[in-house]
């Protein structure tokens, strides 16, 4: 029988770690301080907040508005992990300057082998300084490290030192006994904790003193792991992240460019070979980010997105549109373009956007129409309706331009009293096809000719039996009398009785012509107007 194979020993890890960086990353894509008071949100909750709104006693997990009840002065601002790794990236890129093989644990916090930095600086605390002082020359200041044997005792090295012990080495083989005064909280896994801490056992050297064998039988391997890092034989290695190719491209101008048309010729060339080299590693661009630098030092970046993927004439578009801003015909600049970089921000393998044996991809005869007219009209010349929140149908609609991100203007989530959902009895259904951008006025007449009025009770002067819209260029066969074959409602609207600026009070009703179409009508003060058609 052969010997039962040792656990490896832990390995000396050395983990950096910037305190509050999902405050520094959001704050620094919103234009603002981290030294304000600022609080990072996800889900509703205080994910992170900076050290004066920490002093005005914002603390994690605090509610929005409990948090801003505490510091009124607050700067909530959302999470975004797009944004907190992007900003990330250049930290990290700093750092492997000085030495290679860093693992990326979280935006915020990395860990290395310490063996190699301590030989080459002397120590490990030298190594570790000159991390920081690397930081501080980044301009990312307040870094802590920590030094233990594994990468959990480390991380809970970085996070016990302070603002004037900026690294705390914990000598080898002393990662137990630094552990034990912790709680088990520090763990992160809350099933496990709730439990230990039923059972009494509040710290981790309580719950390292039990026997191995009877935690793998009580707790499972999870609970077995946990127990592992509690005694401080942490045998994970650390695994150096593999750098992603190299795709960002830049194009600098000198003399600078001053219109639009120079500066989209010459990326004509940094978008070819962008795609050759993106079809080289068999990927395909879905999202791009472009970069302006103008002579005055202004930085313009946008995020742009593509129904399919990026072709070299698609990456021209988005420069051009960028340039002209809202897609106007002007081809000068305000301050001439110095520098243009083309950054994919997301990649995707080639293979997860080719259409299936039967079919099941985006028909490419319509996405080459649309691409083409919106070349020609610019970016917000072709736009596709997103349905959001909002009380009225006018309201709900957001018209979002073709290749981007389908969001709506309003959160469809939140609580909207007096919505018109599309469902129930209360309100109108089914929903409008046709939403008119401005309500079209029209006449509805009862069967004697008299134009039907509607009480503040919802009471009708008579049945509906005709409609005619009112005399304008834009409607066709204006004034002309529709019949009305079949009609519902009234459907009462009171919205904002308490602001007299704002208050609407109304009435909807849904009308059929002898034709068949089907049209959404709206009375208020005794005017009556089209704000929808069923096709």
């Amino acid at each position: 029988m052969g010997a039962m194979t040792q656990p490896s020993s832990p390995t000396r890890t050395m983990v950096v770690w910037i305190p509050d960086w999902p405050v520094t990353a959001a704050a620094g894509a919103a234009g603002c301080s981290p030294e304000a008071p600022v609080a990072v949100l996800a889900k509703g909750r205080v994910l992170a907040s900076s050290a004066a709104a920490r002093a005005e006693g914002v603390r994690r997990g605090l509610r929005a508005r409990d948090a801003q009840s505490r510091c009124p002065e607050l700067l909530v601002l959302k999470y975004d992990p797009v944004i907190d790794t992007r900003a990330f990236d250049p930290v990290i890129s700093c750092l492997e300057a000085l030495t290679p093989g860093l693992q990326v644990i979280r935006p915020g916090m990395c860990a290395l082998k310490a063996r190699g930095p301590s030989r080459f600086y002397g120590s490990e605390s030298r190594a570790a300084e000159k991390l920081l002082d690397r930081l501080e020359t980044f301009d990312v200041p307040g870094g802590r490290v920590g030094i233990a044997d594994g990468p959990f005792a480390a991380e809970q090295a970085a996070r016990g030192s302070s603002e004037r012990t900026r690294v705390l080495v914990i000598p080898s083989g002393g990662s137990a006994e630094f552990l034990a005064p912790l709680t088990v909280d520090t763990l992160e896994r809350p099933a496990l904790t709730d439990l230990l801490r039923r059972l009494g056992l509040r710290s981790l050297g309580a719950f390292a003193r039990l026997s191995p064998t009877e935690v793998l039988t009580r707790f499972g391997p999870d609970g077995a792991f946990a127990h592992r890092l509690a005694r401080g034989d942490d045998d994970r290695p650390v695994v150096a992240r593999q750098a992603p190719p190299e795709l960002t491209r830049k194009l600098d101008f000198e003399p600078p460019v001053d219109r639009v048309d120079q500066v989209a010729f010459a990326v004509r060339a940094v978008a070819d070979e962008l795609i050759e080299k993106l079809t080289k590693l068999g990927l395909v661009c879905t999202t791009l980010r472009v970069e302006v630098g103008t002579e005055s030092g202004q930085v313009y970046d946008r995020e742009w997105l593509h129904p399919r993927w990026f072709g070299p004439a698609d990456l021209v578009d988005r420069v051009r549109w960028q340039l002209q801003g809202s897609g106007t015909a002007t081809s000068e600049l305000t301050s001439p373009v110095v520098r243009i970089r083309l950054i994919p921000e997301q990649v995707d393998p080639v293979g997860a956007h080719v259409d299936g044996l039967w079919g099941g991809g985006p028909d490419e005869r319509i996405h080459r129409a649309l691409s083409r007219v919106q070349s020609m009209l610019g970016h917000g010349g072709v736009v596709s309706a997103v349905v959001g929140g909002g009380r009225g149908f006018r309201e709900r609609q957001t018209l979002v331009p073709w290749g981007d991100r389908p969001v709506p203007a309003n959160a469809p989530e939140l609580p909207w009293p007096g919505a018109i959902t599309g469902t129930g009895s209360r309100w109108p259904t089914p929903a409008p096809s046709s939403i008119y951008p401005t309500p079209k006025p029209a006449t509805v007449l009862s069967s004697d000719g008299r134009q039907v009025s509607v009480s503040a009770r919802g009471v009708l002067s008579g049945p509906p039996a005709a409609f005619r819209f009112e005399p304008s260029p834009q409607v066709a066969n204006s004034n002309k009398l529709y019949p009305i074959t079949a009609w519902a409602g009234p459907w009462p609207v009171d919205e904002r009785w308490w602001d007299t600026d704002t208050e609407t009070r109304l009435a909807r009703f849904q009308l059929v012509g002898a034709d068949g179409r089907a049209w959404l009508f709206a009375v208020r003060n005794n005017q009556w107007w089209t704000e929808a058609g069923y096709d």
